[in-house]
């Protein structure tokens, strides 16, 4: 089945290709862009396509989360077509979001908690689509993330092997246009925010079944830049709605001799160190899961604060 859901997804693409051309869904060259030339959007419908092929293939066990995959899907496409305002985008990334919650069950626990959660992942989700600024760094951190909530998820599962595998290999096929020094095709909103939407459910599911922290740093990397950036772009009073080159990812590429590819594998293999403190951590005390939730949020903070200042002292020394 997996062989022929590749090839499927692989079939889909060069179809997607096609038609994206002809209907022009290009991304073009802006402030905060990293590429030089015209390119493809959307390509990330393949996570949409693949996450489908799941829900078809298990008679549609998880129906609220089909649900709000499918109305993310069509607002970030229609977004990737011809922009909409964040007015019109909110409120159906937090419907999708409540949805994600619901299919969870975290509605079942006092209300202030999932409250709290469609706030945090509604902004997660844009986050998401914020660090989706060069070559491969979506499709490689999304592997990462896969490849940790695989491995923990192995003891006393609670997510389907299958549903993980599925976005595993839409991702393969993605990279293979993707993951190169000219794409051929960007993921889009389509992409990053539906895959995003997907890793929430498979993290927070985690995180509610097996009552630990922990699970949250499955997503800290990407996490950390957004958060961060965003804090500082408050502090110098900038809008947050303009384009900008703050994120870390982009300061790496724009001033050091490091290639959108490299940066990329660089955020992926970060994330799968803490994937791997996670799994030795796993079989410890949840006092220990605390810790080691708040140990690894507070090096990659100064982590942040570091690399940025160096940055900074490089555009500084061109200049």
């Amino acid at each position: 089945m997996y062989i022929i859901t590749f090839l499927t997804l692989a079939l889909l693409s060069l179809v997607y290709l096609k038609v994206a051309d002809k209907l022009n869904i290009i991304d073009k060259p802006n402030q905060r862009s990293s590429h030089t030339i015209p390119t493809i959007r959307g390509g990330g419908i393949l996570f949409v396509f693949a996450f489908f092929i799941y829900e078809i293939s298990t008679g549609f066990n998880e129906v609220y989360l089909s649900i709000a995959v499918l109305l993310i899907a069509i607002v970030s496409f229609i977004d990737d077509m011809k922009t909409l305002s964040a007015k019109i985008r909110f409120p159906f990334q937090v419907a999708a979001v409540t949805l994600v919650m619901y299919q969870i069950g975290l509605f079942n626990m006092p209300i202030w908690i999932p409250m709290i959660a469609i706030f945090a992942c509604t902004g997660y989700i844009n986050f998401y689509n914020f660090m989706d600024g060069i070559n491969g760094i979506t499709g490689l951190y999304s592997m990462a993330v896969l490849c940790g909530v695989y491995v923990v998820n192995q003891e006393n599962p609670v997510l389907s092997n299958e549903l993980i595998i599925y976005q595993l290999l839409a991702l393969v096929v993605f990279g293979f246009y993707n993951f190169r020094k000219k794409a051929r095709f960007f993921a889009g909103d389509i992409g990053s925010i539906s895959i995003a939407l997907i890793l929430i459910y498979m993290t927070f599911t985690l995180l509610y079944e097996k009552e630990s922290p922990i699970y949250i740093l499955l997503l800290v990397v990407y996490g950390a830049d957004a958060a961060l950036t965003m804090l500082y772009r408050v502090l110098i009073k900038e809008s947050l709605t303009e384009a900008h080159r703050h994120h870390i990812y982009q300061k790496l590429v724009d001033r050091t001799a490091l290639s959108h590819l490299q940066v990329a594998g660089l955020y992926a293999i970060l994330q799968l160190i803490i994937i791997g403190l996670i799994n030795v951590a796993l079989p410890l005390s949840i006092q220990a899961h605390y810790l080691l939730t708040g140990i690894v949020i507070v090096v990659l903070t100064i982590m942040y604060f570091i690399i940025f200042a160096k940055m900074e002292k490089i555009k500084k020394d061109n200049q």
